[in-house]
């Protein structure tokens, strides 16, 4: 650590020699006067420059005084140039307007520039940074990657497009669930934690949708209380203020029927009133009989621009979901995995629905204080409210038969949550400083009635999976005793969860030498109390610092180091008593990012190490959903990640990551009989490698044709999280191979994807070891999906 301090201080005397410069500052917006995103500027005859962010913004920053010409460039539009005088101390400000509207602009995007690649993150994520300038892995799923692969929520293959990515369970449509570098990351929207529970929340439907950002690693000290494995982020579509339209019906195998329709545009003649109108509905059975999910989702949002520094943006969301009981997708049997037919389902068809409705409320207030600094608040509402039931067996015999069992389970769950931020750009000396500081506070509670269940069959006549029957079960159907409230009927059964907390973080990323090297240096004090299962408040303080470097070996070239660390505060009933502590987790990363043909695609290359101690975890001799857990001590996940996105030539898209993931014990405490040092933590696979490729010809008759086709690779599978491990319980390799075409012309794309083309017999499972049985979660066989979009 000294020869670290050493380095910095030599750093800061060599900076401090040099004359103080200037710099450059601007703003591009579109012919109607929209911010244009993802614009390059540079200093004509200097390897200086920048690019525009989500407000059409640059900086240009340790410019030597002079008198230079500016150079604005996008693949697919005119060059620009500007005459810009430097003086020494100063900030100077260019304005430039493009030819083209904010519509066409995204056009070209699509088109002709980065539709699979992104090179900033939202203003969400509260970073100032290029990516690849940021001292951190983060990767980009574009809205074009959602649209060529037909993604219709977040359960909805996406993870294919970031390495490392696996699901933990398949909850059908119900919740996401995705573990990375570990462990299961945290869900945001919008940059607010929206994780009330150990399932939630409801995947989001990729109609109001925009991009979805993935944070690896910890990044607790600017977005709340997280799991050092990381995040990902949910940002929804804003208005543009351009007018258009597109409407798309979908239809595909297993009665699949879906229609959305996107409205974009302004309430009033100046364009500072505007809006956008997100509609969706679809009806969608399964491979498994009598399994549904028909959902469908409201998503309006209204900005207005107050004056020429101030804009407000409030946006409502409601999703409705009305599904088939989530037990539905479990197979159980005592012969191992895979043993049943890949249809089969334990579910009589006369169960009574699971009803959600998920509601959101945002308030974004943005204002520019002047050129450098800019203050942002926004708070958030969520209220969740579900009816329903969930299916597991009660027993199973040696022979498999077993008598079914459906528990209740309503919930409801409350979140109000608060942000205020500042970033600004100050230079002191010869040293440009990114600073980026706020304050968050929330206030989360989860009830939940999973206290009553009722046996389907008898001792006397148990349930045959080899010989099932699907007639009213001997025992009847359950009829639920709803005459309490479900807030009295969550405390009677121990099912409340709940979480306050308060952070505050400070960032600054100093630049040195013309901004080459960029030092992070970072902090966050979070106090939280929370409670699940029925238990009293834990409370708990901790400060979690964060040390960055990163450095431009060349303009389309940088190298990061990263050590941070992340507080999650954690609640539950421990097997043989005693209060649960916070995880507290470490990460130790080193990567590489390159951009390649002129930004066209690039490439992330990373390898970390994280650490987490005092996690608990379900115990395996507890039944599922139980909330009894265990403390195993100490967890260890390093790995290399890899990522390539973007366009490789004009036409031909790709996405392509692999990902070597080793998640082991490292430590037991004293007492715990379950794990040992250097078992392996279930729920990811030790090798996930994943590819999409997406052709369109550029002439000719046949312009417009496209053929597109990916793979799904997982090898060195863990079971799922319920198990105890070993390698006769572990799950085979997996390969999954889709492929399409697609023909774009003028307003109108018609597209057909098929997925798993070779029809194999795909499965994620675990054994379950408190009824000493194994269960599968079978994928669907062959299906397709036919798509049109027209846009107006």
């Amino acid at each position: 650590m000294q020869r670290f301090y050493a380095f910095i201080l030599f750093i800061l005397c060599a900076t401090a020699a040099f004359a103080q410069n200037g710099r450059i500052t601007g703003q591009i917006l579109s012919s109607d006067s929209q911010p244009a995103e993802q614009v390059s500027v540079g200093i004509k005859g200097s390897s200086k420059g920048s690019v525009s962010d989500a407000e059409g913004k640059f900086v240009i920053e340790r410019v030597k005084p002079g008198n230079y010409t500016l150079l604005l460039s996008f693949v697919g539009l005119e060059t620009q140039e500007k005459s810009v005088e430097v003086v020494a101390g100063e900030t100077v400000n260019v304005a430039f307007t493009l030819s083209e509207s904010a519509n066409q602009l995204s056009e070209v995007i699509v088109k002709g520039g980065n539709p699979y690649k992104s090179d900033q993150v939202s203003s969400s994520l509260k970073l100032l940074t290029p990516i690849l300038e940021t001292p951190q892995n983060v990767q980009v799923v574009t809205s074009k990657v959602l649209a060529d692969q037909q993604i219709i929520s977040m359960s909805d293959g996406l993870i294919r497009n970031v390495s490392g990515a696996t699901r933990l369970e398949h909850w059908g449509d119900l919740y996401a669930n995705i573990t990375m570098r570990g462990s299961q990351i945290q869900a945001f929207r919008n940059g607010f934690n929206v994780v009330s529970s150990f399932w939630g929340p409801l995947t989001e439907d990729m109609s109001f949708v925009d991009h979805i950002e993935f944070v690896k690693g910890p990044a607790g000290f600017m977005l709340a209380n997280g799991d050092p494995s990381g995040l990902y982020n949910v940002v929804t579509k804003k208005p543009t203020g351009e007018t258009k339209g597109e409407v798309s019906l979908t239809m595909g195998s297993f009665d699949f029927y879906r229609a959305t329709l996107d409205l974009d545009g302004k309430l009033d003649k100046s364009g500072k009133l505007l809006y956008r109108l997100n509609l969706a509905g679809q009806n969608k059975n399964s491979h498994r009989p009598y399994e549904y999910n028909n959902r469908y989702s409201i998503a309006p949002v209204i900005s207005y621009q107050i004056d020429d520094k101030t804009k407000l943006t409030a946006e409502y969301t409601m999703q409705y979901a009305k599904m088939s009981d989530v037990g539905s997708y479990y197979a159980f049997t005592t012969d191992g995995y895979a043993t049943l037919p890949r249809n089969f389902t334990a579910m009589p068809p006369g169960l009574d629905p699971t009803k959600i409705k998920d509601q959101s409320l945002f308030v974004n207030l943005q204002h520019q204080i002047n050129s450098d600094w800019k203050l942002t608040a926004q708070v958030g509402y969520f209220n969740y409210n579900q009816k329903g039931s969930s299916m597991w067996p009660d027993s199973i015999s040696e022979d498999a038969r077993m008598v079914r069992s459906v528990g209740i389970w309503d919930a409801k769950s409350e979140m109000t949550l608060a942000q205020t931020f500042i970033n600004g750009s100050v230079t002191t000396g010869g040293v440009q400083h990114r600073i980026l500081g706020g304050i968050d506070i929330g206030t989360k509670n989860y009830f939940a009635d999973w206290s009553q269940t009722h046996a389907l069959d008898t001792l006397g006549a148990l349930f045959d999976p080899k010989n099932p029957y699907y007639s009213t079960p001997n025992n009847g159907y359950p009829v639920w005793d709803r005459s309490l409230n479900l807030e009295a009927r969550a405390v009677n059964g121990g099912g409340t969860m709940d979480q306050k907390y308060t952070g505050i973080y400070l960032q600054d990323e100093l630049g040195f030498i013309d901004n080459k090297i960029r030092l992070t240096l970072a902090g966050r004090y979070t106090h939280v109390s929370q409670s699940s299962w029925g238990g009293a408040p834990d409370k708990a303080s901790h400060f979690t610092p964060r040390v960055g470097l990163s450095i431009s070996i060349d303009k389309n070239t940088s190298v990061y180091a990263l050590y941070d660390e992340a507080f999650l505060p954690q609640s539950g009933r421990i097997r043989g008593g005693g209060n649960a502590k916070p995880i507290t987790g470490s990460n130790r990363e080193l990567g590489v990012k390159r951009d390649w043909a002129e930004g066209r695609w690039n490439t992330t290359v990373s390898v970390y190490r994280i650490v987490k101690s005092n996690e608990l975890t379900p115990d395996p001799f507890s039944p599922n959903n139980s909330g009894i857990s265990v403390v195993f001590g100490q967890k260890r996940a390093q790995g290399v990640e890899f990522d390539l996105r973007g366009s490789i030539v004009k036409g031909l898209n790709l996405t392509a990551n692999y990902a070597y993931t080793n998640s082991e014990v490292s430590k037991v405490n004293e007492g715990v009989q379950t794990f040992t040092v250097g078992d392996v933590i279930p729920g990811f696979a030790k090798h996930t490698a994943n590819g999409w490729l997406s052709y369109t010809l550029q002439q000719g008759a046949a312009k417009g044709l496209g053929v597109s086709g990916g793979f799904t690779y997982l090898a060195d599978r863990a079971t799922a999280t319920w198990s105890l491990t070993n390698d006769k319980q572990n799950l085979p390799n997996y390969f999954k191979l889709d492929g399409g075409l697609f023909w774009e012309k003028d307003k109108i794309r018609l597209t057909l994807n098929v997925f798993n083309v070779l029809d194999k017999y795909l499965y994620s499972g675990s054994f379950e070891s408190y009824i000493n049985a194994y269960y599968t979660q079978s994928e669907a066989p062959r299906n397709y999906r036919l798509g049109l979009a027209y846009k107006f």
